[in-house]
Parts: C-alpha cells; sequence; structure tokens
C-alpha cells in the first residue's frame, strides 16, 4: 500500500491528502523522522513534537506566498519534508548537503535563515510591514517556542507587534522546554495558561446561568463581554498578551490538526496581531524522547530500539574539562559562582548546579541580561564565570563591552563550541570570537592547547583581576604536549619547539595540528620553532621580536576568521614594528560564512588540516 508521504513532493502537496488521513500522514511523518535522524543525527525531539502542528499550517498557508518564520528553526524538518525535500533528508547536516535548519537557497518555502532563539516575532514583523507597504495580502506566521519568550528581543517585537493595525500571526509552540527545563517568571505564566481550561469551563457555565435569567442576564453577559472580558481577568492573574495589544487564542492541544485550523482561520481574520498558543509534547512517538526530551533534543546516529547511539564517544571532551575544573575551583573559592543562558548541559555546568545550587544561575534565553547579571555579581565582590557558546555570545557584544570592559570587572567568560563547530552550520559556527573580542580594552583573550593548559588557564582566570575570555572548540579534548606545560603568565606565549627559519605560532586547537606540521617539515630537513600563542590579546610582542632576529616565516594559525583575527595582529606588529625580511604566511578561516559539515571534513575543505598547511607552507618557501 503505497504511503501518503510519497505523494507529497512538492509544497502545497498536503491539501491534497483526505482529512481523514491526516493521523495516518502524521505517523508517516514521525517514523520517516525517526529512520532518518537514527542514521545522519539531528534535532529530533523537538521536531518530532510539531509534526501536526507543522502539518495544519501547510493546510493554512499557501507557499511560497505565505511566508512562515521559524524561531532557531531547528524544528522545521516536517516543513522541508512538506516542501518537495523529502529525498535529501540522507544527506541531512552533511557536507553539501541539507541543512538542518531554513535556509533560503534550498527553496523559496524557506523565508528566512535562522539559527539563534528569540528573531522570529521581529522578522515577521518586518514581512508584515514590507507585505503592506507593497499592497500584497499574504499570510505571515512566526513559529516560536515557549524557550525563546526568556529572550529579551522576543519582548522587543511583541510590543512593537502591539500596535499593528494589520494581520500577523504569532504560534506559541509550548513544550515547557526550550532544550533544557525553562526557568524564570514567563514559564510560570505560560503554566497557569496551560491550565486555563478550568477559566473556559467557568466562563461557559457562567455564561449559560446567566443566559438563562429572565429580564438581565444576556445585558449581564454583554456587558461582560464589553469589559473586554473581565471573567479572563477576574481567573488568570495577568493577560499579558492582550495587555500588549494582542489577541490572544489558546491554549489549544497542538496535536489536533482540526482545532488549530480552526484557530488559524479565526486568527486570519483579524486586523491585528494574534497569538494562537498551542500545547505540544516534545519527543511525540519516540516514547525515549517523550520520557528524556532534553537527552534527544540533538542526537548523533543511533539504535531506535535501545535509543544508544551508534558510536559511542568516549573521549574526554573539553566542555567536560571545564565543568570538572570549575567544581574544584568553586569548591575551594564560595566566590565563585557561574551562569548559563539555558544550556547547563550544554556548557557542562549541570554538576555544578547539582554540587551548588545556591551559585548557579540559569538566566534563560538571554545572552545579554546573563553578561551584565554577571558584571553587578562581579561588582559585588563575586567571580562570575558565563558558559556559553562562541555563536550565542556575539549576541552579548554590547554588553560585554560597555558593562564588563569598561568598568574592568573580574567576569570570565568560558566560551564553548569556539571555532568550527559542525554540522548545525553558519547560524553555529564560532569562527568570530577572536575577531570581536580581542579588540577591546581590558579583555584578556586566551585559548589553550591541551586540556591541561585549560586547567591552568581558568584558575589563573580566577586570580585575575578583571575580565578573562577563555576559547575552547567542541568536542575531544587534546592531551598531548603535557611535558610542555610553562606557568601561565600575564601575555607570554610558551616556545614549544625551539628551532630556526620557519615559526609556526599557533593557537588553541591549531597547537596540536602546528606540532604534526612542525614533525613533517623536520622531516624533510627544515628547521622550526612552534610556539603556542595562549594570548590573543594582548599579543606577546617580546615574543615576537625575538623570533624575528633568527625566522624568515611567521606562520600563524588560528580557527578564526582571517579579519581581526591573531594573523593580522601578527602583520600589523610587523608593519608598525618595521621589522624587514619576515615573510608572513596566515593560516586561517576565510571571511566568510561556513556551512554545515563535520569538523575535519571542514578543517580539510578550508586548509586547516596538517597536510593543506604543509603544502601551503612549502609553496611559500
Amino acid at each position: 500500500m503505497p504511503k501518503l508521504l510519497d505523494s507529497i513532493n512538492n509544497a502545497n502537496d498536503i491539501k491534497k491528502i483526505k482529512t481523514q488521513d491526516y493521523c495516518k500522514l502524521a505517523e508517516e511523518i514521525r517514523n520517516f523522522l525517526i529512520q532518518n535522524i537514527s542514521i545522519t543525527g539531528g534535532h529530533l525531539a523537538s521536531n518530532l513534537g510539531v509534526v501536526e502542528l507543522t502539518m495544519a499550517l501547510h493546510l493554512f498557508l499557501g507557499f511560497p506566498q505565505d511566508k512562515l518564520v521559524w524561531d532557531v528553526g531547528h524544528q522545521a524538518y516536517t516543513h522541508k519534508l512538506l516542501t518537495g525535500r523529502k529525498d535529501l533528508f540522507s544527506t541531512l547536516r552533511q557536507i553539501n548537503g541539507l541543512s538542518g535548519f531554513p535556509k533560503r537557497e534550498e527553496s523559496l518555502c524557506d523565508s528566512f535563515d535562522t539559527g539563534h532563539s528569540s528573531t522570529a516575532i521581529s522578522a515577521a514583523l518586518g514581512l508584515v510591514k514590507a507585505r503592506d507597504l507593497s499592497g500584497e495580502n499574504n499570510k505571515v506566521v512566526a513559529v516560536l517556542g515557549d524557550g525563546a519568550l526568556t529572550g529579551g528581543m522576543a519582548f522587543e517585537a511583541i510590543n512593537n507587534a502591539g500596535r499593528l493595525k494589520t494581520n500577523m500571526i504569532i504560534v506559541l509552540n509550548d513544550n515547557n522546554m526550550s532544550i533544557s527545563e525553562n526557568v524564570g517568571g514567563l514559564a510560570n505564566y505560560l503554566a497557569k495558561l496551560r491550565t486555563s481550561s478550568r477559566y473556559t469551563g467557568f466562563k461557559e457555565n457562567m455564561e449559560n446561568t446567566l443566559n438563562q435569567m429572565p429580564g438581565v442576564g444576556k445585558a449581564i453577559v454583554g456587558k461582560l463581554k464589553r469589559s473586554k472580558d473581565a471573567i479572563k481577568y477576574f481567573m488568570l492573574p495577568s493577560m499579558f498578551f492582550e495587555d500588549m495589544g494582542l489577541t490572544y487564542i489558546g491554549p489549544i492541544d497542538g496535536h489536533d490538526i482540526n482545532q488549530m485550523m480552526e484557530a488559524f482561520e479565526a486568527a486570519g481574520r483579524a486586523k491585528k496581531a494574534v497569538v494562537v498558543h498551542v500545547l505540544t509534547q516534545k519527543g511525540k512517538g519516540y516514547y525515549l524522547a517523550e520520557k528524556y526530551p532534553s537527552r534527544y533534543h540533538g542526537v548523533d546516529p543511533f539504535d531506535i530500539v535501545s535509543g544508544q547511539p551508534i558510536r559511542v564517544d568516549k573521549t574526554l571532551s573539553y566542555t567536560k574539562v571545564f565543568s570538572d575544573a570549575l567544581l574544584r575551583l568553586a569548591l575551594l573559592n564560595e566566590k565563585v559562582v557561574a551562569i548559563t543562558a539555558a544550556m547547563p548541559n550544554g556548557t557542562g555546568l549541570s554538576n555544578f548546579k547539582k554540587q551548588l545550587p545556591d551559585r548557579f544561575f540559569d538566566v534563560g534565553i538571554a545572552e545579554e541580561h546573563a553578561v551584565t547579571f554577571a558584571a553587578g555579581l562581579a561588582m559585588g565582590g563575586y567571580k562570575p564565570v558565563v558558559a556559553i557558546y562562541s555563536t550565542f555570545l556575539q549576541r552579548a557584544y554590547d554588553q560585554i563591552l560597555h558593562d564588563v570592559c569598561i568598568n574592568n570587572l573580574p567576569v570570565i567568560f568560558a566560551i564553548d563550541r569556539a571555532g568550527i563547530s559542525g554540522r548545525d552550520g553558519k547560524t553555529h559556527q564560532g569562527t568570530f570570537d577572536i575577531s570581536f573580542l580581542s579588540h577591546m580594552p581590558n579583555l584578556l583573550v586566551m585559548a589553550p592547547k591541551n586540556s591541561n593548559e585549560l586547567k591552568e588557564m581558568l584558575a589563573y582566570s580566577i586570580s585575575y583581576n578583571g575580565p578573562v575570555a577563555i576559547r575552547y572548540p567542541k568536542g575531544e579534548a587534546y592531551l598531548g604536549l603535557s611535558e610542555y606545560q610553562a606557568p601561565i603568565e600575564y601575555g607570554k606565549s610558551e616556545l614549544l619547539v625551539e628551532g630556526s627559519d620557519i615559526v609556526l605560532l599557533a593557537l588553541g586547537s591549531m597547537v596540536k595540528t602546528g606540532q604534526e606540521v612542525a614533525e613533517a617539515l623536520k622531516l624533510e630537513g627544515r628547521n622550526v620553532s612552534l610556539v603556542n600563542v595562549r594570548f590573543v590579546s594582548p599579543i606577546d610582542k617580546n615574543m615576537l621580536e625575538q623570533l624575528s632576529f633568527n625566522h624568515s616565516m611567521f606562520v600563524t594559525l588560528e580557527e578564526n576568521v582571517k579579519n581581526g583575527g591573531y594573523g593580522q595582529k601578527v602583520a600589523d606588529y610587523l608593519f608598525e614594528s618595521k621589522i624587514q625580511g619576515i615573510k608572513l604566511l596566515n593560516i586561517s578561516l576565510p571571511d566568510q560564512f561556513i556551512e554545515h559539515g563535520g569538523v575535519s571534513e571542514l578543517q580539510k575543505r578550508f586548509g586547516l588540516d596538517a597536510e593543506s598547511i604543509l603544502n601551503r607552507i612549502k609553496a611559500e618557501m
């Protein structure tokens, strides 16, 4: 018997499916997602939770004329299936394959490239205004999770959307989860809305009772309705969305397609912004993802029956090294506190939370707030460690500069996933942090060569009286070169191998690669020095001056874009110091966004692997 999913090969094909077959199609989509993600890896639980919601949106909208903006976008797999990309799912998140996020290059039905949270309402509001200015009448819908409402940008957009005199639909996908469990006052507010069925029943019973009262009943009901739904205000502590000028519909069952269709049709008739609040179950249809939604948020290839990863990673990660080192230091120093922006698991702070709950702070998806909150803690005499992925730290640029660095406060930024981070693609690569951090006055920027050095840098940072950023990559921690461990000194690099002629100036994750290149050059009879740069800001000018006396080629190695990187700082130093006779070879990433793929694949593509670097050096000799 042919599958319903096989009949959907283009956008809007779902409209040909019979109403009585919706449940069967939803089941087929879930089975397809589980089967394919078990092979490629990807975001599982979030996509399983929005199958019916996505189907209802595709039945309501007409693509590509209507615009659908996904917040973050990792939950858009069903959207991709329903817009003709089913046959590409075997390449999901693979190099040159299907992106795990909305991508306009893939389809006209992807209206906005996304990857970070709390942006959808702002983007959709812009599309609404563009539509109205152009005299068009297409629908615009933003879909965001409840976790996104912990981000300030979403509130800014809601404030602006409340003034609309034209239609816009905001779908609040409420599963009580972002990646980890949601925190804060907004989460508590939504919890009250989820139970508002008590309010609905109360309202209906009261209206029925009043309508039966002869003479006055109907008049009272009418008056209550004209008073902007006084019963709702009586039963619920605060009607946030209504107070902000938006119409609120819900909460409704996010797995009931017909109920959602009715809500979307009603919302589409309004001449203002409407919030449709749907309740979904993250991981629905796969019992392990339902039971452990955080664990199955993002997965590597796994066995469907057991749920276990096919390739068990038993290596020690930099995240684990940081996690253990920070907890040890915090147990010795009661002033050390830890801050995360809704990612205690991903940043390695879960154990800190268990051991020292009073000194752990999860602020929700609010990186800007996290940084200035840390500044306040530092001003109050504490040593806050802010653990954030490199790609998300970009969101707090102004707060780092204005609130931390101008005040010269001892805030420590533990920057995970620095450099190429892999399969989540251009919205998640950590390839800009050196450029946007190293020009900030007062901020030390460091990168460890191995696991031991990460521990030492963290200890040094806690003893240092000023702001510090430590960047380290995703994945396995390098254990080599442990025999070299000069003490961490302010602004000082570490000379690992002393030679002449060629010097490799390697930063962080590139020290391991630099060691491989140095050994290959040595086998070819070349005299090579290898330097562990350690500090990007300030750079070690004394070391560079000493090296210039007996080396004719400087090779800088970094996993960051070229513009604003360490290599450019070395070039500036050589130029400003009027040092002659030095050839500089800058090995870095091009000034572009890096697409998705395996880390080693991408390093090879962009010339950051040992073989490519060796060939470039030999070509310059």
